[in-house]
C-alpha cells in the first residue's frame, strides 16, 4: 500500500474514532456501552486501517464479518450485535467525507 494509501486508512481510522465513540447520541451513549461493543468497534477501526478498498461495499462486508463474530457468542444479545453493525455502517458517510477531503489536499505526486 502506498504512503497516500496509509494516511487515507489511517484518517478513516481518526474519523471512524470519533463517531463511534460519540456518535449522534453523545453522552448517552457513552453510559450504555458495553465491553464487547467497545471492542467491536476498536475491531472495525483496525479493520478500516487495513482496508486496501476504501469503498462502502468493502467497510460494510468488513463490519459484517466482524458483527458475525459477535454474533455467535453465548453472552451476547444478538440484536444488539444487528444494532451496533446498523449503527457502525451508518458511519460510512461521515467517514468518506474525511477520505474525500484527504484525497483533495493530498499531495500529488509527479
Amino acid at each position: 500500500m502506498s504512503g497516500v494509501g496509509l494516511g487515507l486508512a489511517a484518517i478513516a481510522a481518526a474519523a471512524a474514532g470519533a463517531y463511534f465513540l460519540y456518535g449522534k447520541a453523545g453522552p448517552k451513549q457513552k453510559k450504555k456501552i458495553k465491553g464487547w461493543m467497545l471492542r467491536m468497534k476498536g475491531e472495525v477501526m483496525d479493520g478500516l486501517e487495513s482496508l486496501r478498498d476504501m469503498s462502502g461495499d468493502a467497510y460494510e462486508k468488513m463490519v459484517d464479518k466482524i458483527s458475525r463474530k459477535y454474533q455467535s457468542a453465548k453472552n451476547i444479545d444478538k440484536d444488539e450485535v444487528a444494532a451496533l453493525a446498523k449503527e457502525l455502517k451508518g458511519y460510512w458517510k461521515n467517514i468518506s467525507k474525511h477520505v474525500t477531503q484527504a484525497v483533495k489536499t493530498s499531495p500529488r505526486k509527479k
